[in-house]
């Protein structure tokens, strides 16, 4: 099964990036299934439904959110009319949506998608993420209820995802950080079959602090004080994430490859 996963989507530049390249993508690379991160693709907070119909229309077979997941409040009602949109697993219990979630790739393939939230540096404890997606992963296991399974590590702390891949590796497809926005370059297949990367990054304008426009975060930087709102850099994005390639039989994962496509850091397909 041929898979892309991108990372969150930053404001307009990021959505209009998705809805220009996105149709393109899963024609040219013959793409089955399609996981994009939409948590920052309302003006940098949250997801609205506005949006998120905007993403699924572009391709997307399925929208994880995060830490930001109902900053848009119409958000509270759409995820449960939308099943295409997940909310992370570990949220709190009384929270709209579902975190996990089984769906249709091409051919009548079943794929897995799962978000989980990390614990380090967050601003407020979550759950255990460690119990909420070994549980999903072992109601769904590889090679019987689904042909893939892919896990979307939402945290700050490289290591945590990075264990987080660890902890998995074998029991999923693929586990790949998001949040930070900044691309990370460990690409790899773990001993176990499950491909890793520690971040996918931003579909976002990279030419800003994270996606958002370089002076007023400078400013607090260097001052300590604020004096503007952030606000969502706007010149060409850039669509970060990972190109993964499974076995339909094992769910293994047998190629990933780093996804740079537009803006300031395009580089070749797979």
């Amino acid at each position: 099964m041929k898979i892309l996963f991108l990372g969150d989507v930053m404001g307009r530049a990021g959505r209009r990036a998705i809805v220009e390249n996105l149709p393109r993508l899963r024609e040219e690379w013959r793409l089955d299934f399609v996981v994009v991160n939409g948590e920052n693709a309302s003006n940098g907070m949250g997801l609205s439904a506005e949006h998120a119909k905007l993403i699924l229309e572009a391709g997307a077979d399925c929208i994880t959110l995060g830490d930001h997941a109902f900053d848009q409040k119409d958000m509270l009602q759409f995820i449960e009319r939308e099943p295409r949109i997940l909310r992370p697993v570990n949220y709190a219990k009384t929270a709209p949506g579902k975190g996990a979630r089984v769906f249709e790739a091409t051919r009548g393939r079943k794929v897995l998608v799962a978000q989980v939230l990390g614990q380090v540096f967050m601003k407020r404890a979550f759950d255990d993420p460690w119990g909420a997606i070994e549980g999903v992963l072992k109601s769904h296991p590889l090679g019987g209820m689904v042909q893939a399974s892919i896990v979307d590590m939402h945290c700050e702390a490289t290591s945590e995802k990075m264990a987080m891949g660890h902890w998995c590796d074998g029991k999923a497809s693929l586990v790949v950080g998001t949040h930070t926005h900044v691309p990370t370059g460990d690409t790899q297949i773990l001993p176990g079959g499950t491909a890793f990367q520690s971040d996918a990054g931003m579909c976002g304008d990279y030419l800003s602090v994270i996606g958002m426009e370089r002076a007023e975060p400078m400013r607090r930087f260097v001052t300590g004080m604020s004096k503007t709102r952030f606000v969502p850099a706007k010149d060409e994005a850039t669509l970060s994430g990972v190109y993964v390639e499974t076995d339909d039989r094992t769910g293994k994962a047998t190629r990933i490859e780093m996804v740079r496509q537009g803006g300031r850091l395009e580089q070749a397909g797979p």
